[in-house]
């Protein structure tokens, strides 16, 4: 398992807070860091402006006081609706404030880690909030209030921050949950998906498909899954792999810049392994990809890695009689991967 390690984090807050985003880009961790600062001000001004209305009226203390009050009920009764609604609600509708899917959720969402966001957001809401409050007139319960809030947000703080290296440090070319992934697919496929997920086994996922039916969404989608739980993960595409073959650890992480490299992780997904329909041949067949495994000479580092792997394999080929499955099935367990380890989907076309 790679974890990342306290100073692999210090290394990336020092990265989010010093340079111009015009010419670095902003990462996964500035974003959720600028987010919660941005929770932090909707707390913060709100109460302000609310206690410059009461104080016309009211004496300073209880002015501070009771807008703190009234700025955290508010945002409490907003993320709660926000939260619930697709829970409490059967009606699928289009709302831009509450989402909830037409045809409904293909994956089930993962709901206590939504609640969880959920509490997060709401903690940093009601430290702002208070903030101006104790800012505006000073008091000792305030104070503890205060103190009980940044407290309650240490553990969510780090888990997030460490949540968004993990996803980062993949490369995924979107983000995606797995329960926004709505294109079809059959039951047992479904079911195939689920279990590849919560399985502690090593498998190895292949997702045919033809164009646009979503192989490589529900691919990504996954593994996001499986980084949000804090399992190390690498996304790259077949060719890219093949010239990863070559280098050895020191030469992929100086090219990456990354924590960890492919053979050191514990997910991978491999895109683009054949480009599909229109394109009838398959570029790159087992026997050749075999081949690029074994070539590096040093020993079977390759080999091992690929056995070792939870694997998604995007495989862009209608498969009706499995022979593609069976061929690529049978280059795994020539290398020592269990047949029984080995999982596939048919995605089938969106139309």
């Amino acid at each position: 398992m790679s974890l990342i390690t306290a100073k692999q984090v210090l290394k990336q807050i020092k990265a989010d807070l010093i340079g111009k985003d015009s010419y670095r880009g902003v990462t996964l961790t500035y974003t959720w860091l600028a987010n919660q600062f941005g929770h932090i001000s909707l707390g913060f001004i709100p109460t302000f402006i609310l206690f410059l209305a009461f104080a016309k009226k009211e004496d300073t203390a209880r002015a501070s006081f009771c807008a703190a009050l009234i700025i955290s009920a508010a945002w409490l009764i907003f993320e709660t609706y926000n939260f619930l609604g697709p829970l409490l609600f059967q009606k699928r509708t289009k709302s831009k404030l509450l989402f909830v899917p037409d045809s409904g959720y293909t994956f089930q969402p993962d709901w206590k880690n939504i609640a969880f966001d959920t509490i997060t957001d709401l903690s940093f809401f009601w430290f702002g909030a208070f903030s101006a409050s104790l800012l505006c007139f000073y008091t000792q319960p305030k104070l503890c209030i205060l103190l009980g809030i940044v407290l309650l947000l240490i553990y969510p703080s780090k888990y997030w921050y460490l949540t968004k290296m993990y996803l980062q440090i993949p490369e995924y070319p979107y983000q995606l949950r797995l329960a926004q992934w709505d294109l079809k697919i059959a039951d047992v496929d479904k079911k195939t998906v689920v279990e590849f997920l919560n399985s502690a086994e090593n498998f190895h996922l292949f997702v045919f498909g033809a164009k646009r039916c979503g192989k490589t969404s529900l691919s990504v989608s996954i593994a996001t899954e499986l980084s949000i739980k804090h399992r190390s993960a690498i996304y790259t595409t077949a060719i890219k792999l093949y010239t990863m073959f070559f280098e050895d650890k020191e030469q992929l992480l100086q090219d990456s810049g990354n924590f960890w490299t492919w053979r050191d992780c514990e997910i991978l997904v491999i895109d683009d392994i054949n480009p599909g329909d229109p394109i009838k041949q398959d570029l790159v067949n087992p026997a050749i990809f075999k081949g690029y495994i074994d070539t590096f000479s040093k020993n079977e580092v390759n080999r091992k890695a690929i056995k070792r792997l939870k694997v998604i394999w995007v495989m862009g080929s209608e498969d009706p009689d499995n022979q593609i499955l069976s061929d690529w099935t049978n280059m795994l367990t020539s290398i020592g991967v269990e047949d029984k380890k080995i999982l596939s989907i048919n995605l089938p076309p969106n139309k």
